[in-house]
C-alpha cells in the first residue's frame, strides 16, 4: 500500500441507532494541540458507508469490517479528508463528494453527491449555498432523524479526547458555550466577506432530525433540532 498516516488513538465503534454508529478518534492541530475527531459508520444490507473517514487501528477495523463490507467513504466538510485516500486504496470504495467538493490534495470523486445520488436509501443530502467553499450535511432517517455533519454544527458536551492545551483553546473559541454549536473558526472562514450563513442554518434547522453526529466533540443523542435553532438564534443576532 502507499504511505498512509498512521493511526491515531481512538475509542470503540459505539451503535448510536440500528445500523449507525460512531467512534470518536483524534486529530493533531499542532504541537501539544490533540482534539477529537469522529467518522459515522451507516450500515445497509451489508455495505458499510463511511463519513469523515478515521483510520483504526488492527482491532478497530476488524470490528469495522465486521459490520459489512466498506463500500462507499464520503466527504461532506471542505478541510477534512486526511484518510480518506487510506479506505480507497484498503476496501476499494467509491469515493463520493459534493461538485467541487474535493481539494487539490484529495483524491478525485467517483461519484457526485446530490439529492437523488447519495451511498445508501433512507438519506438526505443538505448542501450550503452561502459558503465560501461546498460544504454539506446528511440526514439519516432513522431513529427519529440524525444529521451527521462534518465542521459546520458541532457537539461538545465536554473536552474529552483534548490534550490539555487544547481544552483550553477550544473553551476560549467557544466550542463548549452550547449544545449544536457553529463552529466558530468554520464560520470565520466559511462566511464571504460581507456576507451571512443565517440562511443556510435556518435551512439546515428545518430538516427532520433528534440526534447530531458531527466531525469533533460527541454526539448530541436527542432534541438536536431544538437546540440548532438556539445557537441560530444566538449567533446570528
Amino acid at each position: 500500500m502507499s504511505e498512509h498516516p498512521k493511526p491515531l488513538p481512538h475509542g470503540d465503534i459505539e451503535e448510536i441507532a440500528e445500523g449507525v454508529h460512531w467512534v470518536q478518534g483524534s486529530a493533531v492541530m499542532g504541537p501539544g494541540m490533540r482534539i477529537p475527531r469522529n467518522m459515522t459508520i451507516v450500515v445497509h444490507d451489508g455495505t458499510v458507508t463511511v463519513i469523515n473517514a478515521v483510520r483504526l487501528d488492527a482491532a478497530g477495523e476488524k470490528r469495522l469490517t465486521a459490520l459489512g463490507d466498506v463500500k462507499h467513504v464520503v466527504k461532506i466538510g471542505w478541510v477534512h479528508g486526511m484518510d480518506d485516500p487510506y479506505y480507497l486504496e484498503k476496501f476499494g470504495a467509491a469515493y463520493w463528494a459534493l461538485p467541487k467538493g474535493t481539494r487539490d490534495q484529495d483524491p478525485k470523486a467517483t461519484e457526485t453527491l446530490s439529492a437523488d445520488n447519495l451511498p445508501f436509501p433512507d438519506a438526505e443530502l443538505f448542501a450550503f449555498e452561502q459558503t465560501k467553499a461546498p460544504e454539506g450535511a446528511i440526514l439519516v432517517k432513522r431513529a427519529g432523524g440524525i444529521l451527521v455533519t462534518c465542521d459546520s454544527a458541532q457537539n461538545w458536551p465536554d473536552t474529552s479526547g483534548c490534550s490539555l492545551p487544547a481544552k483550553v483553546v477550544t473553551k476560549l473559541l467557544g466550542f463548549t458555550k452550547r449544545p449544536a454549536q457553529i463552529g466558530p473558526p468554520w464560520r470565520k472562514g466559511m462566511t464571504p466577506p460581507g456576507g451571512s450563513l443565517k440562511s443556510d442554518f435556518e435551512r439546515m434547522a428545518k430538516l427532520d432530525f433528534d440526534k447530531l453526529i458531527a466531525a469533533h466533540g460527541g454526539p448530541l443523542r436527542s432534541g438536536a433540532r431544538q437546540a440548532l435553532e438556539v445557537t441560530i438564534a444566538a449567533t446570528f443576532d
